[in-house]
Formats: C-alpha cells, sequence, structure tokens
C-alpha cells in the first residue's frame, strides 16, 4: 500500500486515526491504542505480500526476546548472535543470489537459488533491530513490554523506507497520555508537512522520472546518450531521487505528527552542501547517522590518525553502498563515496595545516564549492542508478562529451551567429525522432526542481519544526506562520487543501508510482 495510493489516502488512514484517538480516550481502553496501531501497521505490511508479515513478526520475536536478556544481563556473546542472527536474514533474502552469482561468475557453477524475493523494507527494519540490540547491551534503553516494541520496529509512517529510529526516540512519545487525545495544531501540522511530500513525490519526483528512465534503460540496452541525453538523463535521477525519498520522508513525518508523534528528518536540503562531509549529513540522516554510530566510530573513527580515517571512511561507505543494492555497482558506488569523504577530509586537514580556515570560505569559493560536490553528487548517482558497469560508462561518456554533441537543427538559425561557430566546434545540429532529450520542457522541469532544491528552504524549515534549522532572513516573511487550527488559518488551509485535491485528482487519472527507496 503506498502512501500516495488511494486505497491509503481515503481508506486506511481515517480508519486507523479513527480507531487509535477513540480507543486513546479513555483511561481503560488505552492500552489497546497502542495494539490497534501495532495490528494496523502489520496489515499495511501485509498488503504488499501476506506471507512476508510472518517474516516481520519472526524477526520482531526474536530480537525482542534478545533485547530483553541483553537488558537483564548485557553479554557480547548474546549480541553477536542477535546481530549475526539479524544480517544472515538480510543476508539470505537481499544478497544470497548477488554473492552465488558472483562466484559463479568466477566458477562457472550453477549456484542461482530461485524463488528468493526481496522482502519490503527489510534493510530499514533489520537495521533499526540492530540498533535496539546494541543500545540495550549499552543500558541506553527501558524494558517494554512486546506491544510496544512491536508498533516500535512496524509503525507503518516509517516501516518501509525509514527514518531508522531508535527505540529512545519513538517509544517514550508513546506512555505520554496527550499522545492519543486528537490535537488540531499537530493534525494540521502532519497534513501540511504530508501534502509537501505528496507534492515532491506524485508531481516532481514522478515527472522527472519520464526523463531519467529512457536515457539509463537504453544505456542498458547498449546505446551510447550523446552529452544531452546523458546530461539530461543524469540530471532528471538526481532530482527524482531526491524528491522521490525526501518526499517519502516528509510523508512519514507528516503521518506520524497526525499521531502526535515525532520522526526525526531524514533530509536537510542535501543538495545546497558545500562538501562530500555536509552532504552526508544532510542525506539520508538517519541511515548516516547508524553508518556512524554503530560502523565508523567501533572501526576506530578518526582517533588513530589520517590513514586510518580514511580506511574507516571507505570501509564504512563500502558496506552503505551494498546496503543499498545487491549489485557491484552499489558497492562502487559506496567506494567513490568513501574516497570523496577521504579526500574531503584529507583537504580540510591540509588547509588547517596551513592556517586557513576550511569553514569559512570566500563567496565565490563557497559557490565553487557546491556546484563541485553537487557534480561529484551526480557522477555518484550515475552509479547508483546504472544497472551494470557498462551502462554507467556509456553515460558518463555521454556526459564527457564522447558520444557526441546532437542538438535539434531548429536551434542552428535560433542561435545566430554562434550557429555556425558551434557546427565547427563538432557540435551536430540535426533532426532526431529518436532523441532522449525533451528539449525545452525538459530543461524547465529541470530548472524548476534544481531551483527549489538549491533556493528553498526545505520542508522542516518551513514549518519550523522543533530541530530544524531557522529559515533564512530573505523567507521569513513568506513562510507560513506555525502551523494552528485550520480554522485560525485559512488561507493556508485553503492553499494545502486545493493542492491535495489536485494531487488526488491527477492520482484517480493514473497508477501511482513506488517509491526508489523500496528497492533499497
Amino acid at each position: 500500500m503506498l502512501f500516495h495510493s488511494l486505497e491509503f489516502l481515503l481508506g486506511f488512514l481515517p480508519v486507523v486515526l479513527l480507531g487509535f484517538f477513540l480507543l486513546g480516550r479513555s483511561a481503560a481502553t488505552r492500552p489497546l491504542a497502542p495494539l490497534w496501531l501495532a495490528a494496523a501497521s502489520l496489515f499495511f505490511y501485509a498488503w504488499w505480500n501476506p506471507p512476508f508479515v510472518l517474516l516481520l513478526l519472526a524477526s520482531i520475536a526474536g530480537n525482542y526476546v534478545i533485547g530483553q536478556r541483553l537488558l537483564q544481563r548485557p553479554s557480547r556473546t548474546l549480541l553477536a548472535v542477535g546481530i549475526a542472527a539479524d544480517l544472515a536474514l538480510i543476508g539470505y533474502f537481499k544478497y544470497v543470489n548477488f554473492f552465488l552469482g558472483t562466484l559463479d561468475a568466477l566458477t562457472g557453477l550453477d549456484l542461482f537459488v530461485a524463488g528468493v524475493f526481496l522482502p519490503l523494507g527489510i534493510s530499514f527494519f533489520t537495521f533499526q533491530q540492530i540498533a535496539y540490540l546494541v543500545d540495550a547491551y549499552r543500558g541506553e534503553v527501558r524494558s517494554r513490554g512486546i506491544v510496544d516494541y512491536a508498533l516500535f520496529v512496524s509503525f507503518f509512517p516509517q516501516l518501509i523506507a525509514g527514518p531508522i529510529v531508535h527505540h529512545a526516540e519513538m517509544m517514550p512519545q508513546f506512555q505520554r497520555a496527550d499522545t492519543y487525545r486528537p490535537r488540531a495544531d499537530s493534525f494540521a501540522l502532519g497534513l501540511s508537512v504530508f501534502t509537501f511530500g505528496l507534492v515532491k513525490k506524485a508531481v516532481i519526483a514522478d515527472g522527472m522520472a519520464l526523463y531519467a528512465t529512457p536515457v539509463f534503460d537504453a544505456a542498458l540496452a547498449g546505446r551510447d546518450p550523446t552529452f544531452f541525453e546523458a546530461w539530461g538523463g543524469a540530471l532528471a535521477y538526481t532530482f527524482q531521487l531526491y524528491f522521490d525519498f525526501s518526499g517519502y520522508s516528509d510523508m512519514a513525518i507528516g503521518l506520524a505528527r497526525m499521531f502526535n508523534i515525532s520522526l526525526p528528518f531524514n533530509f536537510d536540503s542535501p543538495y545546497q552542501a558545500r562538501n562530500i562531509i555536509e552532504f552526508w549529513r544532510r542525506w539520508h540522516m538517519t541511515l548516516s547517522r547508524f553508518l556512524r554510530d554503530y560502523l565508523y566510530i567501533p572501526l576506530g573513527g578518526g582517533r588513530r590518525g589520517q590513514l586510518l580515517r580514511w580506511r574507516n571512511l571507505v570501509v564504512t561507505m563500502l558496506l552503505g553502498g551494498l546496503w543499498h543494492g545487491a549489485a557491484w555497482t552499489f558497492v562502487a558506488w559506496g567506494a567513490l563515496h568513501g574516497l570523496y569523504l577521504a579526500a574531503n577530509h584529507g583537504w580540510r586537514h591540509l588547509m588547517r595545516r596551513i592556517g586557513r580556515d576550511p569553514d569559512r570560505p570566500t563567496l565565490p569559493g563557497a559557490l565553487a564549492a557546491r556546484a563541485l560536490t553537487f557534480l561529484a553528487v551526480v557522477v555518484g548517482w550515475v552509479l547508483f542508478r546504472a544497472g551494470s558497469f557498462d551502462a554507467a560508462a556509456r553515460v558518463l561518456a555521454g556526459m564527457a562529451g564522447l558520444n557526441g554533441v546532437v542538438v535539434p537543427e531548429k536551434y542552428f538559425v535560433l542561435l545566430g551567429p554562434l550557429g555556425p561557430v558551434l557546427a565547427s566546434l563538432g557540435v551536430e545540429f540535426r533532426y532526431d525522432p529518436t532523441s532522449l532529450f525533451f528539449g525545452a520542457e525538459q530543461v524547465a522541469w529541470t530548472a524548476l526542481a534544481a531551483a527549489i532544491a538549491f533556493l528553498l528552504p526545505n520542508t522542516q524549515q518551513w514549518f519550523r519544526l522543533e530541530g530544524a534549522r531557522p529559515l533564512p532572513p530573505l523567507w521569513e516573511r513568506f513562510a507560513p506562520r506555525p502551523v494552528r487550527a485550520f480554522s485560525a488559518c485559512v488561507p493556508q488551509a485553503a492553499a494545502l487543501g486545493l493542492t491535495a485535491a489536485g494531487v488526488l485528482l491527477a492520482l484517480l487519472s493514473e497508477t501511482p508510482r513506488e517509491f526508489l527507496y523500496f528497492q533499497f
């Protein structure tokens, strides 16, 4: 069940909200409200593939038992057993055929395992439970009942694609009595954030997919995209992925707010970052936090010198790339970002050695740093999206101009004296009915997506959510006041209502696309 599907918006969500708050009205029935929400979340998961809800329940039960034992008597051996079991689960369903396929390619043996399907969200709920076990071993969580734990793992807004939540971030909120009382301001805020996410996904991300998918599919099929086709496809995917996952995260945060629950942020305008270190502090923030706290720091972090810091960064990002998917292109993408991070840390170390502050660049330096960071990220996304190294090489070659530069012939006249100059430099002006670049229409959509990602405040800033960075002064006068009940802010409610209605009408006319991160 997708957040932007009509069965979710018009059926599942209203029923679950109504049941949750009706059960939470009195002290006598309040303990049933978490049970109702956990059961609804399991139904939400089962809607996709009912048998896999048994796998989720088995994972919840196993981790709960081990977590309780760790809380009573911390044991490294038991912790290792719990983590190994979780990794074995995700390893079998997500990586068994990847590793067997690699071994088959090296040995010629037929080792493929038939019938292994990837359970939805397994990477997210497995990592969340690994974090729980480690925190239980450290004594950083409190013992709670099985229903509370099941709700922590399966809470439907964040079950499928995050954010990856710590137990201490979410469960204490379900212990407060006011969580179970409907609040107009919380519902209005949640609905507002959800609507922003819905527009990001259904309008911008799905719109950019129309330009990205044909280019990468053609490259995978053996076609060499030209300069504008390759750059058009790479930039379209860059913004498709951002608005798809950022939109999902907004929708998850908004849905949780409707239940008076606050989830952690997952995106903080990552394409506005001035370096790769900052990019990873802003992109998929809860995954970055997990990799830092449970992998990078245990490996030694940066405490043992620069060389070991660089090694730990590369190892962490290699595993982060593998987490995203069972393919060598994901591993290569992770390794590339590991090298990016190592180079970034090395550069900052050098700047400090010569007495320069890397955190206080000049304005031209800051703009150049943003451009270079974004370019590095786009190159990485080509590896991330391509179905093979050959397809990635074809797209990257096109971006470098090695596959030729083709411009529709009508622009030869429109460019005036510049046309012959470009033609002399090797630019081809010709009509190509099979072109995968859609001209002014694609440029306009890409420019709009870029303007939103580069220049506008993000959703949490716009609605002044707790913990968000302050709004830039330029936007203070345009941003809405902190969201109250709809009756107290009629213009804002009307705008959001019209926006939501427009998206719903669009959804009625076509089948909603799945979120990209569902496959990871």
